[in-house]
């Protein structure tokens, strides 16, 4: 049941800036950007466990920011959980440790992601800036592939107050 999330222009906003590190949730954004662009969700040979689609996204933001002179980087954190908005302790001390230098953080995730990266960084010169917004939930079967990829099947965008 991933949350289905958009990501919004935060261009303009993200000017100001010197250093950005994107904090990339690894579970809904490439669940919503693979359905939204009905692209594989993983092909382990070709990308091993990331998203195409994501992966290009991000690679994209980071190329434009780039192009106006401003450093970035990426934080994902897999283990021992995925999702950003259940991060242990030890995942919040090493993007805290991660962000040290950076003067804003990009999440890309839901509102609770935010609130993780908001939490962790509290006390820091790091700005948090929220990257994706919420459209609905995701709901799909995974399809599985020769050779090892999977794909999102069966796609339908529920509303979260739908019954």
């Amino acid at each position: 049941m991933p949350l289905h999330l958009q990501p919004l222009d935060n261009s303009a906003e993200l000017a100001n800036y010197k250093s950005i590190l994107i904090v990339s949730c690894p579970v809904c954004p490439p669940v919503s950007l693979a359905s939204d662009m009905d692209s594989p969700f993983i092909e382990f040979f070709k990308h091993g466990i990331k998203t195409p689609a994501y992966e290009n996204y991000l690679a994209r933001i980071r190329e434009s920011l780039g192009q106006r002179g401003i450093k970035t980087d990426v934080f994902t954190s897999y283990l021992p959980c995925a999702a950003t908005c259940l991060w242990t302790s030890g995942q919040r001390k090493r993007l805290l440790r991660r962000a040290e230098d950076c003067d804003a953080a990009l999440v890309m995730g839901c509102e609770s992601a935010r609130y993780t990266v908001e939490e962790t960084l509290k006390g820091t010169d790091c700005d948090v800036i929220l990257a994706m917004q919420l459209v609905g939930i995701t709901n799909a079967s995974l399809k599985f592939e020769f050779p090892l990829t999977v794909k999102l099947d069966n796609l339908a965008q529920v509303n979260a107050n739908q019954r």
